[in-house]
């Protein structure tokens, strides 16, 4: 169990942050080997994509089991919604000594966090002896690749999830508080008396002066980073995943049923299907792996029919279903 204990002011303080590097390492851990049934086709791919594009470093550094991943590939979240650029160039200023330290602890472990020790990979034995500055430059380019064939194509998508948990959980504090907040997050997260207790293999208790919540796509369970190099002056990350939630469905490619992809087409039937939320040609491209041409082609036919409409929001512009494009999705 986790305790992490928080008086009024930590409370007051607490916030969320969407981070898109956190999401990105979370594919480095084991769960991106074998993610959750319930988990978005990307994810499943990322770590394919990880072996086919050539990131020496970063291979070497994902988990098949138990084990530890360097902490300065995740930094904390410099505010509630960092770009990849901002939290990349976080990773490339690491002090060096920081990154030799920590590479140093694949080979030591952290035995009081109940992590062994192992081998270090050839590859990364290289590059330490090259310096932490390169190291950290050359993982910074890795993970920029990364990120860009794996990521970048459906962020959009799963910002607009993460926004919605954000969002969801905004109203859950309005309304009835930040108790009620905590308790709604995770059935493995629960909060009383000023402390928060997270159910953990780990026996962890630390005051906090505040909590940051970052809800993700990818980890299967809930999980608490403390920063390693700082005594108290940073505040743990609470990652929690959003699953079977109204945010997730909003970018779970629907299935039609077999009369619709007769009557419209498959790729049509499962783009008017797929809109139970607004969503925009990148979302649905990148849900239903799809160009973007070929999904606005598909929706121009499903709005000259009067099946869709089309909204400009911001730089987007968002699709809705017609009610008879409803209609006709319920009667299938």
């Amino acid at each position: 169990m986790i305790e992490l204990t928080m008086e009024a002011t930590g409370l007051a303080r607490s916030r969320f942050a969407i981070s898109p590097l956190h999401e990105v390492v979370a594919t480095l851990l084991p769960w991106g080997l074998r993610p959750t049934p319930d988990a978005d086709p990307w994810v499943a791919r990322a770590r394919r994509v990880l072996h086919r594009a050539r990131l020496p470093l970063l291979c070497e550094l994902a988990l098949d089991r138990g084990g530890y991943v360097p902490d300065f590939l995740s930094p904390h979240p410099c505010g509630p919604s960092p770009t990849i650029e901002e939290e990349l160039e976080r990773i490339r200023c690491t002090p060096p000594e920081r990154v030799l330290s920590e590479l140093e602890a694949l080979r030591e472990g952290r035995p009081r966090n109940g992590l062994a020790g192992t081998q270090l990979p050839a590859g990364v034995k290289q590059a330490m002896r090259r310096g932490g500055a390169y190291v950290a430059r050359q993982m910074t380019d890795e993970m920029r690749r990364y990120w860009e064939l794996a990521f970048a194509p459906h962020w959009e998508a799963a910002r607009s999830a993460l926004d919605a948990e954000v969002d969801r959980c905004a109203g859950v504090l309005a309304r009835h508080g930040a108790a009620r907040l905590f308790n709604s997050l995770h059935p493995d997260i629960r909060w009383a008396n000023g402390t928060v207790r997270v159910e953990s293999r780990f026996q962890i208790a630390l005051p906090a002066p505040l909590v940051i919540l970052v809800p993700s796509l990818i980890a299967p369970a809930p999980s608490v980073a403390v920063d390693p190099t700082r005594d108290g002056d940073r505040p743990p990350i609470l990652v929690y995943p959003v699953r079977n939630s109204t945010a997730t469905h909003t970018i779970a490619p629907a299935i039609p049923s077999t009369e619709m992809a007769q009557l419209l087409g498959p790729s049509r039937a499962g783009l008017l299907a797929a809109l139970t939320q607004p969503a925009s040609t990148t979302q649905l491209a990148a849900r239903h792996f799809l160009s973007p041409a070929t999904v606005s082609y598909h929706l121009g036919v499903l709005h000259r029919a009067g099946l869709v409409t089309r909204t400009r929001s911001g730089r987007s512009v968002l699709y809705r279903r017609t009610p008879e494009g409803s209609r006709l999705t319920a009667r299938q």
